[in-house]
């Protein structure tokens, strides 16, 4: 059985920050919109990982270490996000996108961004 944390992510339910991909929360008010932020990385491929992913690509199948690696790229992302959304002031992102790039053929970008907001419960 695999471990479910090697294949998801998403944030741990005490980092103080709720992320929704949602424009509003239910029975929570937006009392000040910050604005954009976001939080990236760049990774570039292990010659490892590429070799056995050319293999298994051939066969077909689950490419297990790409996954892992852009597993741990979106959690990267996130966790930055997460702390642009702190520093600002904020507790909240509204509309969290992932967007994932091609960098220049040395790696992958992955960025997560979305609206960071001040909400409160309504109430």
């Amino acid at each position: 059985m695999t471990n479910i944390a090697d294949y998801g992510g998403g944030l741990p339910a005490d980092s103080g920050v709720l992320v929704v991909t949602t424009n509003d929360v239910p029975g929570y008010r937006v009392d000040r919109v910050i604005g954009e932020v976001f939080g990236l990385t760049v990774r570039s491929r292990h010659l490892g990982t590429q070799i056995g992913a050319s293999f298994k690509s051939m066969l077909g199948g689950e490419l297990r270490g790409l996954t892992k690696t852009l597993v741990e790229s979106r959690n990267q992302a996130m966790e930055r996000l997460v702390e642009q959304v702190k520093a600002r002031g904020g507790n909240a992102v509204l509309m969290m996108r992932f967007d994932v790039t091609e960098a220049a053929d040395l790696g992958t970008e992955i960025c997560a961004y979305g609206t960071a907001a001040v909400i409160s419960p309504v109430g």
